[in-house]
């Protein structure tokens, strides 16, 4: 609190009353701008750049586009799978830069995503040197989680997001398939740059 000094006594009580109704209001403004944040989330789908989406180590015939295309996602008889192992590594680049506020993850409660790391704007990934960067969140998935159930990042990670590589590094009974029903991203845009015709533009 900062020093009040004051030598009218009414005048001393009436700053010592304003400085005390600041604080008490400041936690309730800062939940406020929370809700606020909240709420302007939308699902990222339309935002992704389908031709760059790539996915290692995913089952040639449950490929990633059961998990995260709109129709797909939403027919529980498809699934995203791995295929040698559990391990699954999901590249998905943005058409435009967004912020990236939660991940909803949907999987069946034995061979559902168990640890998943997220990295913002890390291209080039793949399993050999996935565990040199520290990624910028890492969610442990409970059953709860597992319904569909969003789970909200560390925001100031995920402020200017070009892409997003999603590494599930394991499953939750520790066998050899990880099967993914649905993906769903939820943010906002940053800017109505169009990444794809930047990059064409840089080419020229």
């Amino acid at each position: 609190m900062d020093l009040i000094v004051s030598n009218d006594p009414l005048s001393l009580s009436l700053s010592l009353s304003l400085s005390l109704a600041l604080r008490v209001c400041s936690p309730a403004m800062s939940t406020e701008s929370a809700n606020a944040i909240q709420r302007s989330q939308v699902d990222l789908l339309d935002f992704i750049d389908w031709s760059g989406v790539e996915c290692l180590n995913q089952s040639s015939s449950h490929s990633i586009a059961n998990a995260l295309k709109q129709g797909y996602r939403e027919d529980d008889g498809l699934n995203l799978e791995s295929d040698a192992d559990e391990q699954l590594l999901i590249y998905i680049p943005f058409t435009q830069v967004i912020k990236l506020y939660s991940i909803a993850v949907k999987g069946s409660e034995d061979e559902g995503p168990k640890t998943v790391k997220l990295f913002a704007n890390k291209e080039h990934m793949g399993f050999s040197n996935v565990n040199d960067y520290p990624p910028s969140d890492t969610v442990v998935l409970n059953p709860d989680n597992l319904e569909g159930k969003p789970v909200v990042l560390k925001y100031v990670k995920f402020q200017n997001v070009r892409s997003l590589t999603i590494f599930i590094e394991d499953n939750q009974s520790g066998s050899d398939i990880t099967k993914v029903q649905k993906i769903i991203l939820h943010g906002t845009t940053v800017e109505t740059t169009d990444m794809k015709g930047l990059k064409k533009i840089e080419d020229h």
